[in-house]
């Protein structure tokens, strides 16, 4: 918040949005979803897919919930919610993917990430990534890049292991 009540800004945004976009991406949003994600998964209640639609589930409430509290006059894309066109109406839209990974979160893995993000006018303004399952709950944003290590030597594909790339399959062949 420093930063912001500073009157730091990107974009076109006013220095209100990126206010509230600090909590929300750290204290209050995308890493305190993260934070209750991990506790339903701990909670032994779920697995499998009901640990995945129930996280979902949860996030999104959350999300959803401080968004329309906050800034309800914006506009809201959400994954776990119907679509029904209302946010075309809207110069500004927040969106959110409150578990990108769903199936790898159910399966108490790592690699999964809360997605939040605000478009201004159809143009991406702000966003933030919270890596909850990783040891240091890592949250990456757009108006705080960091800084990536050099690629190794040795230089390593990754691909899904659901869903990989025909292209991937006959390199890992070849």
């Amino acid at each position: 918040l420093p930063k912001a009540r500073g009157g730091y800004r990107l974009g076109h945004g006013q220095v209100i949005d990126h206010m509230f976009f600090d909590g929300l991406a750290d204290r209050y949003g995308a890493d305190t979803a993260g934070r209750l994600l991990l506790e339903v998964r701990a909670s032994g209640l779920f697995s499998a897919k009901a640990l995945g639609k129930a996280g979902d589930q949860t996030a999104n409430q959350f999300l959803v919930h401080a968004l329309r509290e906050q800034r309800a006059d914006d506009g809201l894309l959400a994954e776990e919610m119907a679509c029904d066109g209302a946010r075309l109406t809207h110069s500004r839209v927040w969106i959110v993917d409150p578990v990108d990974g769903t199936r790898e979160y159910g399966e108490d893995r790592a690699d999964w990430a809360v997605h939040v993000g605000l478009a201004i006018d159809g143009v991406a303004t702000i966003g933030a990534v919270a890596l909850p399952g990783h040891d240091d709950g890592i949250v990456l944003r757009t108006d705080q890049p960091r800084v990536v290590p050099p690629a190794p030597e040795k230089l390593r594909m990754v691909v899904s292991r659901t869903r990989p790339a025909p292209q991937a399959v006959a390199v890992a062949e070849a």
